[in-house]
This record gives C-alpha cells, sequence and structure tokens, in this order.
C-alpha cells in the first residue's frame, strides 16, 4: 500500500508543478494576475507537501 501512496504523491506534485508554471505564464505573458494567481493557489493546494487538499 506505501507504493501506491508514493505514486499518488509524485502524480499530485506533478499536477502542482503544472498549475503553479501554467498561473506564472499566465501571470507573465498574457498580463491576466486574477487567473495567475488562482492556478498558482490551485497548485498549492493540490500538492502533496505542505497543504494539500489529498491528505491521507
Amino acid at each position: 500500500m506505501s507504493g501506491q501512496w508514493e505514486a499518488m504523491a509524485t502524480l499530485l506534485w506533478l499536477i502542482a508543478v503544472v498549475l503553479v508554471i501554467a498561473g506564472i505564464y499566465v501571470i507573465l505573458a498574457r498580463r491576466d494576475i486574477l487567473w495567475g494567481i488562482v492556478l498558482i493557489v490551485l497548485g498549492f493546494l493540490v500538492g502533496p507537501g505542505g497543504v494539500s487538499i489529498f491528505n491521507p
């Protein structure tokens, strides 16, 4: 069962990284600060480290 949680944590980490990078792209390239902040906050909430909405 431990391997399953490690795989899930890795997947959540990757999703969080993609959300944060997308948020930074939206802020810098498209100049849409609100959506960029929303994506970054979602990345922090999904990520397995620190705060996580999927905490086992």
